[in-house]
């Protein structure tokens, strides 16, 4: 195995990041802004901030700093970081990141769309979901740059068993994950839907 493969992305200059930071923040305000727009509160409407909401069968479920579906966030930044070290290798780290932000941040808003989160509750269990707050949403963004970093920094092999044990701790404690968020999102199965609801 070569080092490239166990580190793939060693330290690049500062400036990469920087320029990428640069760009990230500008992108991530107009996630803001588009969430404004679509009339997300910017935070949640009981009017407190919490750094961690565990609560998922709650109306308080993604309007906080962080929940349980933050880590899926992180293993975003972990495939988009993958996937565009794969499409575009010769990019800075820096514009690779701004492409991951805009991915992000796009699927944020529209993940917060009215037809979307009338699927989710439709499809899932997710019946007290009506949308993110402002502030969980560009969280999540910032929760996907830190996967992001990650990936750049850490050997293949610790960020393929974090996102393993992240499915495998998020699955078990709330009977949802990625994966599943996916899947249920995608094509409902009344079996899955009765294993989340513990029938």
């Amino acid at each position: 195995m070569t080092a490239s493969m166990t580190r793939p992305d060693p330290a690049a200059p500062a400036s990469a990041w920087r320029t990428g930071l640069l760009i990230t923040a500008g992108l991530v305000a107009v996630q803001a802004l588009a969430l404004h727009l679509e009339g997300h509160p910017a935070i949640c409407t009981c009017g407190t901030i919490k750094l961690w909401q565990g609560a998922v069968q709650s109306s308080e479920n993604s309007q906080h700093i962080s929940d349980w579906y933050s880590f899926s966030h992180v293993i975003h930044g972990f495939l988009f970081y993958g996937l565009l070290k794969l499409a575009a290798p010769r990019l800075s780290i820096g514009t690779r990141l701004a492409l991951a932000v805009g991915i992000e941040g796009l699927w944020e808003i529209v993940e917060n769309s009215e037809f979307v989160i009338n699927r989710y509750r439709e499809g899932t269990i997710s019946l007290q979901y009506y949308g993110d707050s402002i502030l969980n949403s560009v969280c999540d963004t910032l929760f996907m740059m830190l996967g992001f970093v990650m990936a750049a920094r850490l050997p293949i092999w610790v960020v393929v068993t974090l996102a393993i044990l992240f499915e495998i701790g998020v699955g078990y404690a709330i009977r949802d994950n990625l994966t599943l968020n996916i899947i249920m999102l995608l094509h409902p199965f009344d079996s899955i839907r009765q294993w989340q609801s513990g029938i």
